[in-house]
């Protein structure tokens, strides 16, 4: 999904994030917010922090001062010219919330395009398609994998395009692959590079990717193959591309993500993204984080790629003393440079 050719950004939109701004829980939310290109978010829809400032939530460098507001009524008086309505919360389960249903309807009614990253696709829906045509407003549903001729097996065509690809690959789930690519491309831009980048997460489709899909909901067979064609696509207009990794190639549950991801993309760089105080994987506490080394040495035996960089959650200078190239805090001042330096010597 390309999202940038449906909208006319900036749109002024409402970020919807129940109970879970400023979580793990809410990264959608949260990544909306720090980084879409697409939306301008307006206001947060949160009532276990309204009164509060995204800002004052998040606690990160350049954040917005969006207010957060206890339901979409008082969202829209805020925001009365907001044109989207940002679902940035995917609960457990995957159903949509009951006690959400009027709230994203009053939206709609007052002119909002639905943008939901939920595991139901509101599109599907008779009754909300029909809202949406009387509204006239539009559904998108980011997490709707590709269909039909859209569906193909890699066949290495990413091995004859002309960009260099560079690619983050995880220690674990929800270390800050997205924020560690999207920070890259966005300084691979102000230092005035050609860079596109690939999303394959919802978090990334959002905030506004050139190309982008949600691979879990890939069959298995066609996600090197979805990975790979959103690559040759981008790198069509663009020099220099990054991908979104997912997961960890270490992972049990989710290695064969993971390992798609890289073979569809089949980097020139990979920049390593670590939790250095994580032990245990996130929402799996029986499994260890296999760490650094032995992430690195599955990349490099499974794919041709240098290792560019580190990127970590911790502190880069102490870091750095334990790995022999760069590593930085995307959330520190000149991190995304230090590993935008980095990847530069690599491709």
């Amino acid at each position: 999904m390309n999202l940038r050719d449906a909208l006319d950004p900036p749109v002024e939109t409402i970020v919807l994030a129940e109970g879970k701004f400023g979580q793990p829980a809410g990264k959608t939310a949260n990544g909306i917010v720090m980084h879409s290109e697409l939306f301008e978010a307006a206001a947060v829809v949160d009532s276990e922090t309204a009164g509060r400032s995204a800002a004052d939530v998040l606690g990160r460098p350049s954040v917005p001062d969006v207010p957060i507001v206890a339901d979409v009524a008082e969202a829209l008086e805020v925001a009365p010219d907001a044109e989207a309505l940002a679902i940035g919360v995917a609960p457990a389960g995957g159903a949509l919330p009951e006690d959400w249903v009027a709230g994203i309807q009053e939206a709609m009614r007052a002119g909002c395009d639905v943008v939901s990253g939920l595991h139901v696709f509101l599109g599907d829906d008779p009754e909300w398609a029909a809202l949406a045509d009387e509204c006239g407003v539009r559904l998108f549903d980011v997490r709707k994998p590709p269909e039909g001729d859209a569906l193909r097996v890699a066949d290495g065509s990413v091995d004859d395009v002309d960009a260099s690809v560079v690619l983050t690959v995880g220690t674990d789930c929800a270390v800050g692959k997205r924020t560690t690519t999207f920070e890259l491309y966005r300084a691979a831009r102000e230092e005035g590079l050609e860079a596109g980048w690939v999303a394959t997460g919802q978090t990334g489709i959002m905030v506004g990717a050139h190309r982008g899909t949600v691979v879990d909901r890939v069959p298995s067979d066609f996600t090197a193959g979805i990975v790979e064609q959103h690559v040759v696509d981008v790198a069509a207009d663009h020099d220099l591309v990054f991908v979104e990794g997912q997961g960890a190639l270490t992972h049990r549950a989710y290695s064969g993500v993971t390992l798609s991801i890289l073979h569809g993309a089949w980097p020139d760089a990979v920049v390593l993204v670590d939790d250095p105080e994580r032990t245990q994987r996130v929402l799996f506490d029986r499994f260890d984080v296999a760490g650094v080394e032995a992430e690195r040495d599955l990349v490099t035996q499974l794919c041709d790629a240098e290792i560019a960089g580190i990127s970590t959650w911790g502190d880069a200078a102490v870091q750095g003393e334990r790995f022999d190239v760069p590593v930085a805090n995307v959330f520190e001042e000149g991190g995304p440079e230090t590993l935008l330096r980095a990847v530069r010597d690599v491709v």
